[in-house]
């Protein structure tokens, strides 16, 4: 049924997943420029050649469909850090190359900045649907995890630092220039998008991270 509802309403080869990569392309724009109330599913349908019925049949609901953008945003940037493979790094290297790969990312990826405060607007409350969300962000927990406890092994690294926390750190900094990218060049005239800058700041984070993780912690 699924294949002859394709067939006649797309005029084209079945091919269900490359149909289901293409909506999700489409909708992720529809959704990070309009949010999640003003998205059109008709707009999606008209830019995939397909139909809301198509749409529905594969996704569920337009909510269905919101989460499933969500889902596939984060599974990129925890594909990306999986392909790293940071185990063959020394401490400090795999550390540099993970923050720069989540900051090249997000400077990369502003649909994916916008998705995610979006979804804070809402209170994560589509987020708290989804398992495969919570699955997916173990990982580069566990991947900092591993990377701290070998630098304090091998005496790089002086603090026993939270990995939630260094990824909240990292996060942070990367997400803020992206997100506040309008408003504070605005407020202090500068441009972030300028390639010095953009430089200049990937350096900043990484440097601060491991000076960070560099220092002894204040005695109790």
């Amino acid at each position: 049924m699924r294949e002859m509802a394709e067939r006649a309403e797309n005029g084209r080869k079945n091919d269900p997943q490359r149909t289901q990569a293409d909506i999700l392309v489409v909708a992720t724009k529809e959704f990070a420029t309009h949010g999640l109330a003003g998205a059109r599913v008709d707009a999606i349908a008209e830019k995939t050649r397909t139909s809301k019925r198509m749409i529905y049949y594969y996704f569920g609901s337009k909510e269905g469909l919101y989460l499933a953008v969500l889902e596939q945003s984060y599974r990129k940037i925890r594909s990306l850090e999986a392909d790293l493979q940071l185990s063959n790094l020394e401490p400090e290297a795999a550390l540099r190359t993970l923050i720069a790969t989540t900051f090249d990312h997000d400077e990369a990826n502003p649909d994916f900045v916008r998705l995610v405060s979006i979804e804070n607007i809402h209170h994560a409350a589509h987020m708290l649907r989804s398992d495969a969300i919570r699955d997916l962000n173990v990982s580069v927990i566990e991947t900092i995890a591993k990377i701290l406890e070998r630098g304090f092994e091998q005496g790089v690294f002086h603090r026993k630092a939270d990995p939630i926390d260094l990824h909240m750190m990292i996060s942070a900094f990367c997400f803020f220039r992206v997100s506040n990218r309008y408003t504070f060049g605005t407020i202090f005239r500068r441009d972030l998008s300028e390639s010095e800058t953009i430089d200049r700041h990937r350096g900043m984070i990484a440097d601060a991270v491991v000076s960070y993780l560099k220092s002894c912690p204040s005695p109790d």
